[in-house]
């Protein structure tokens, strides 16, 4: 298998099948063989029957019930079954088009990258449609980030990477804060998961290549700007925290 394409999806309903199908239509042009594995995040709504009917006509997609534990831990499902010597994450609102893949694979193709990342900073970079605020307030989280954790890594949260299969298993199999061990949520949490698994890979050795890429703010309800911010810092703090503990060891 060429590539695997995770979706973390919760509630979705009304544009998972317009994404699938470009996911679908893309790859279709861009590679021999892939996968499309959509994990629904304990969705209240029909997400995972409408991804079930869609992969009647389309075997290369499939979706995986999860109970609602995050857009963590269902990225981290994905991962861990994935099978493409390339996997790559996407937003199920596909904010970042699908034909933005070939700027990232380049980089793990070509040039022998482990990791790949969509930034939205950065020469080439584009932003459309994104309110003033929200930007704000992710440039001063990044800030945060890159103080306590990620120093040079100008946009950890932008949420398309493309990982090598088998570093991708490595890193996703460390975690702590956004691991096995997840608990259920009673609300819709994004999360800082990008920030444990770029710091793994930071740990670890591997080379992150930063890929500036254009993408579309798509307004959602899902999202507390204030409370997940201030849960997403604290488990930032909770990364560091287990890094100094001797949690992310290089034996797993």
């Amino acid at each position: 298998m060429n590539y695997s394409i995770v979706i973390p999806a919760y509630n979705e309903a009304d544009k998972i099948s317009s994404s699938l199908t470009q996911a679908v239509n893309f790859m279709k042009t861009f590679t021999d063989t892939f996968e499309i594995i959509v994990v629904d995040d304990g969705s209240k709504d029909a997400t995972a029957s409408i991804v079930e009917e869609y992969a009647v006509e389309n075997p290369e997609v499939r979706v995986i019930r999860n109970p609602h534990k995050g857009k963590g831990f269902a990225v981290l499902t994905g991962m861990n079954t994935a099978v493409g010597d390339l996997i790559y994450m996407a937003d199920a609102d596909l904010s970042a088009p699908m034909t933005e893949l070939k700027k990232l694979a380049i980089w793990i193709t070509d040039q022998n990258f482990d990791i790949a990342i969509a930034s939205r900073e950065g020469i080439g970079a584009e932003r459309v449609g994104e309110p003033f605020y929200r930007h704000a307030m992710g440039r001063v989280f990044n800030l945060m980030i890159q103080i306590v954790a990620l120093p040079g890594i100008r946009d950890s949260q932008c949420g398309f990477k493309l990982f090598k299969g088998s570093v991708a298993k490595d890193i996703f199999g460390r975690m702590k804060v956004y691991g096995k061990n997840t608990k259920e949520l009673d609300k819709p949490y994004t999360g800082a998961w990008d920030v444990e698994v770029l710091y793994l890979a930071k740990k670890l050795g591997y080379n992150v290549k930063q890929v500036p890429i254009v993408w579309t703010h798509v307004k959602t309800t899902r999202v507390s700007p204030v409370r997940d911010s201030v849960k997403m810092g604290l488990d930032v703090l909770k990364i560091r925290l287990n890094d100094i503990m001797g949690l992310y060891n290089t034996a797993k």
